[in-house]
């Protein structure tokens, strides 16, 4: 799908959608828990219906009670899979299951899109080795033995922190207590901490010993909830994007005290608004697209901790790279680093490409109302935020489709 943007002048109020990544963890703990739990305020994106599809392989019931609001009864402890896990595009939802699947009855078969079994799952091959199961990827599918056992796990701290959150979902549930020692720098923590949160919700146990090691104790249970997702704090960047470079838009529907890192968002606008210090997005790669969009469109700016852009959907230094060429603008891009310099904005020169990305999809956007322009494959918003566009449209941004 192509979505023709006009120049435009947004204002209006938004409210942020529901939490993509505290929804994951709340399906996932309402799922291995022992009873009935009801989620509400939930979106039903790509990845959401991806992690939903894998929990029903398992065994899970989940039940939609509204149009926004689930009922999931529990396995506990994870039954074999009945059918092939397919995880769509969803890194969460893959890096989420494998875990649950290492203590199910029997073997899995996992699958998804080329790209996402292209990501690195280095980390659980390993561990799979040295706990003596079956970890195999061939034709298109991943195969995953059972048996984990209650270890002291030791993992890089500068890997995806889905790593972590996965482990940590089902390790309280096995028998005897665990602990995950993490080396080297520690990047997305507020993500673990997301976690953390999420557990202590259903009545887990997990915490910080010191900055580099969490205790698990094992042989518990996850208790049913009542709940509801809170807002999202990375996909609410975007309209913060355009609040902090001039625009009359406010935000509703979020918690200042979220455990989601993402947040920091407006300590970054605020920043980049003023020239001051190197943005670090180690902690949070999701906001990296739409970041520089907004030093473009401001006064340049330092980013660095960016490695892990390159590891998501699209390698998104190099797609915001190839984009921003199209209004004149040069990235200066190294391993790790991200410079963006003052330019003149010139009007795009050809049709802007979404590279399969939903953020960069909607940091294209944010970008088109100050440009006006066209995106081709504006479809992956479908992934995280499948109403962003009729959001747009609420806030007067004139958009024109063609399928």
């Amino acid at each position: 799908m192509k979505v023709f943007i006009e120049k435009s002048n947004p204002e209006g109020v938004v409210k942020a959608p529901p939490s993509k990544s505290m929804t994951h963890r709340l399906l996932i703990l309402a799922a291995l828990s022992d009873g009935v739990s009801e989620i509400g305020n939930l979106a039903f994106s790509e990845d959401v219906k991806a992690t939903i599809r894998c929990l029903s392989a398992i065994g899970v019931s989940i039940e939609t009670i509204s149009e926004d609001s689930v009922r999931i009864t529990g396995v506990g402890k994870s039954k074999r899979p009945q059918t092939l896990l397919d995880c769509g595009e969803s890194g969460s939802t893959l890096r989420f299951m494998i875990p649950v699947c290492m203590m199910s009855e029997g073997e899995a078969q996992l699958t998804g899109s080329t790209r996402l079994l292209q990501r690195p799952l280095s980390v659980f091959s390993e561990l799979a080795n040295r706990q003596g199961i079956r970890f195999t990827k061939e034709n298109e599918k991943l195969t995953v033995g059972n048996g984990l056992q209650a270890d002291c796990f030791t993992l890089p701290g500068d890997i995806s922190s889905q790593f972590v959150s996965g482990l940590l979902f089902v390790l309280p549930l096995l028998n005897g207590d665990s602990r995950i020692l993490l080396t080297g720098n520690i990047e997305s923590r507020s993500y673990i901490d997301m976690t953390l949160y999420a557990i202590r919700l259903f009545g887990g146990k997990a915490q910080w010993v010191g900055e580099r090691e969490l205790y698990i104790p094992g042989n518990q249970r996850y208790l049913p909830v009542k709940t509801e997702i809170e807002g999202d704090w990375s996909n609410a960047a975007f309209f913060y994007a355009m609040q902090y470079a001039g625009f009359d838009v406010q935000v509703e529907g979020l918690r200042d005290d979220s455990p989601q890192g993402d947040r920091v968002c407006i300590e970054h606008f605020k920043n980049l608004s003023s020239r001051n210090e190197p943005v670090d997005l180690s902690d949070c790669p999701d906001l990296g697209p739409v970041e520089f969009v907004f030093a473009v469109l401001k006064y340049g700016g330092c980013f660095l901790g960016t490695k892990r852009l390159r590891l998501k959907e699209s390698d998104r230094v190099q797609a915001m790279a190839e984009e921003l060429r199209k209004i004149g603008i040069s990235m200066l891009c190294s391993d790790n680093e991200v410079r963006i310099g003052v330019y003149q904005i010139q009007k795009p020169d050809s049709v802007f490409s979404g590279h399969n990305d939903h953020r960069i999809v909607m940091a294209l956007a944010v970008l088109c109302c100050f440009t006006g322009g066209v995106i081709d494959g504006a479809e992956a918003v479908n992934k995280s935020f499948p109403d962003f566009f009729q959001k747009l449209e609420d806030l007067k941004v004139k958009i024109r489709y063609e399928t």
